[in-house]
């Protein structure tokens, strides 16, 4: 097996260029980078990094949970997390907690059992007591929230400002004609679902138009479910809405397969958006209007806050906050039906 000496020698530098080369802890000429590089992979040589961090207690790796790896929000988030890593000489552990708070607890403790130096979490949707969120908050490594964020547990953060997001859904809806409009909503156990919830209400009070309560339809994550908890909503000609407001891409997927089981068209029946794009948007017709996430931009700035966390480079003891705007992206759904 290639040391990391003989790489050294076939590269024509020393042990200590090598290893700056190869986890970034100190800059490198590019000529000096290059040799190095090719060494490694003419000797195909692999570093033995669980020998470096039982050295120097540093394993150069990060943690990631998020609920549901399927969802297109989330790999563009590890993507955005894992580029940011990269580039300060980190990789990057993805797992997947099925948005159960069990599973969630179990994967906390896989990572830290794996050494991580830090850990970007977006929280189940299972309820979570107050007490036991505090005691994965303050744990022993930093750990930044995205997306989720928790409530009345101080955490450095990063998402979208909620609010302002789906306001500017619900108004363009308003705009374009729309006067009852429901919204289906994801868990409302999470912060951000209720945000999203308080916008809807304040575009609607805003224009001089009531909340119905009856046009608020609580639902959660699995389409299956919104669906059948929408369909009996959409059937009735005399109270169906005229247009509706989803929270996210999962429960909007199970809105408009309630559409398609009550014989509805969009727009021509019933107008259309959602916060965040959609899995297969590009294959619907008409095209979906959306509320967009800079969701690589989010992954990318959490992992730079939690990377200043662990290398001293962020000082405040104050949790630190970033709430990124979101594009409303104006699509055929949601346009003036005739």
């Amino acid at each position: 097996m290639p040391s990391i000496k003989k790489v050294a020698e076939i590269a024509g530098v020393s042990v200590g260029t090598v290893s700056h080369v190869i986890t970034g802890s100190v800059p490198v000429s590019e000529p000096l980078r290059l040799k190095v590089q090719a060494a490694i992979r003419d000797l195909n040589y692999h570093p033995n990094h669980v020998a470096r961090s039982l050295k120097t207690s540093k394993t150069q790796t990060l943690g990631i949970i998020v609920p549901d790896m399927t969802i297109s929000f989330f790999p563009q988030l590890i993507r955005g997390a894992e580029t940011a890593a990269r580039q300060r000489g980190y990789s990057l552990i993805a797992v997947n907690s099925d948005d159960d708070g069990e599973r969630q607890k179990e994967l906390l403790s896989l990572l830290r059992s794996q050494r991580v130096e830090g850990i970007l979490l977006v929280i189940a949707a299972a309820p979570t007591p107050l007490n036991e969120l505090t005691r994965i908050l303050d744990a022993s490594i930093p750990i930044v929230c995205l997306d989720r964020i928790p409530d009345r547990v101080p955490v450095d953060s990063v998402s979208v400002d909620d609010v302002a997001a789906a306001e500017m859904g619900v108004e363009h809806l308003i705009a374009m004609g729309a006067r009852r409009i429901a919204i289906a909503t994801g868990a409302i156990t999470l912060k951000n679902e209720r945000r999203r919830l308080q916008g809807y209400q304040q575009a609607l009070s805003g224009a001089g138009i009531a909340v119905e309560e009856d046009l608020i339809w609580h639902g959660n994550f699995r389409p299956d479910d919104v669906n059948a908890i929408c369909r009996p909503r959409l059937s009735n000609p005399a109270t169906r809405p005229d247009a509706v407001f989803c929270t996210n891409g999962p429960t909007a997927l199970g809105v408009l397969r309630a559409f398609r089981d009550c014989g509805l068209c969009t727009p021509r029946d019933i107008a259309f958006a959602t916060f965040d794009e959609l899995t297969v948007d590009d294959l619907f017709s008409p095209s979906i209007t959306s509320v967009v996430q800079p969701a690589y931009d989010i992954g990318a700035r959490a992992a730079q806050i939690l990377l200043d966390r662990i290398e001293g480079l962020a000082t405040q003891t104050e949790s630190i906050t970033v709430r990124l705007p979101a594009t409303l992206k104006i699509r055929d759904s949601s346009r003036r039906s005739g």
